[in-house]
């Protein structure tokens, strides 16, 4: 028996109330404190972690789902820190670096995730992408300026050798979340890593399923709103919320989403309870006309 109810409640959160957090603002403080990483070749120096703030936003929403799905609130802790940590595998990712690699990759159609390099090259090995990709475009890259040096390489993993990254991170901030109680689990490992490896999720239970598909929905949708890190990654000029929402459908179709989990989150989005989230990701601002459409989303 799964341990989430068939469907959700009916009630909506109040638009004005926002979800509530279910760990204390200190802990998730020093939670997103684990991005902060060492420099690699400057002492003393530490890389502010680039991406607290959306792991802060994906983390608010996908509380507010899992709790309208009815998830089992003694897991919703583990949850929680399981979103809040869900791109620790970019500690230490350097904006300007990482976006000149990707934009490269996005512009020659080059696959930028795991799953999909797999399918266009079936015959490379398994975690063996990232290696694959330097030895496949090493050269297009340093003829483009940008040399695949150890710092570039990482850049590399931090997409597509991404899960082994996720655990040399977690390695390192494993003294930190011992000291403040926290058990990272395997099914939050599962979770954590579910966009970039679905195959993870295969043979887990229903409620663990449920709760990678949140992630996934909750982290696209901050995401593909996120200004910031649209013009630092892709030298995205404009978000839309209709290619989110595009986007989103498109996962469903593929059956990396549910219709359970797209209609609770656009239902949510309808009620207006992430417009906090979704206009701080947007820099501030949310017009008039963006506004109506996320009304409309229900």
């Amino acid at each position: 028996m799964p341990s989430f109810v068939a469907g959700p409640s009916d009630h909506v959160p109040n638009r004005r109330s926002g979800p509530v957090p279910v760990l204390p603002h200190a802990l998730v403080k020093t939670i997103l404190q684990l991005y902060d990483y060492p420099h690699p070749w400057k002492p003393h120096t530490i890389i502010r972690g680039y991406d607290k703030a959306h792991a802060l936003r994906t983390a608010t929403m996908c509380m507010a789902v899992a709790r309208y799905l009815s998830h089992e609130p003694s897991r919703l802790r583990s949850f929680h820190i399981a979103c809040l940590l869900h791109d620790l595998g970019r500690a230490g990712l350097d904006p300007r670096l990482f976006g000149r690699i990707w934009s490269w990759a996005r512009k020659h159609n080059v696959p930028t995730r795991p799953a999909e390099w797999r399918l266009r090259h079936p015959h490379s090995r398994y975690g063996g992408e990232a290696k694959a990709f330097v030895k496949a475009h090493g050269q297009q890259l340093a003829d483009e300026g940008v040399p695949l040096t150890p710092w570039a390489c990482e850049q590399i993993d931090m997409r597509l050798d991404f899960a082994r990254r996720h655990r040399r991170q977690l390695k390192r901030a494993k003294p930190t979340l011992e000291s403040l109680g926290i058990r990272w689990l395997p099914w939050m490992e599962h979770v954590t890593l579910s966009y970039y490896y679905p195959e993870k999720l295969a043979q887990s239970p229903g409620w663990v399923r449920e709760l990678g598909e949140i992630l996934i929905a909750c982290e696209q949708l901050e995401a593909y709103s996120n200004r910031r890190r649209g013009k630092d990654y892709y030298t995205r000029v404009q978000e839309s919320f209709t290619e989110a929402f595009t986007y989103l459908d498109s996962l469903q179709r593929q059956n990396r989403l549910s219709v359970r989990v797209l209609n609770a989150v656009r239902r949510l989005t309808a009620s207006g309870i992430f417009d906090p989230v979704l206009k701080a990701a947007r820099g501030g601002i949310l017009s008039p006309d963006e506004q109506r459409f996320l009304r409309s989303l229900w």
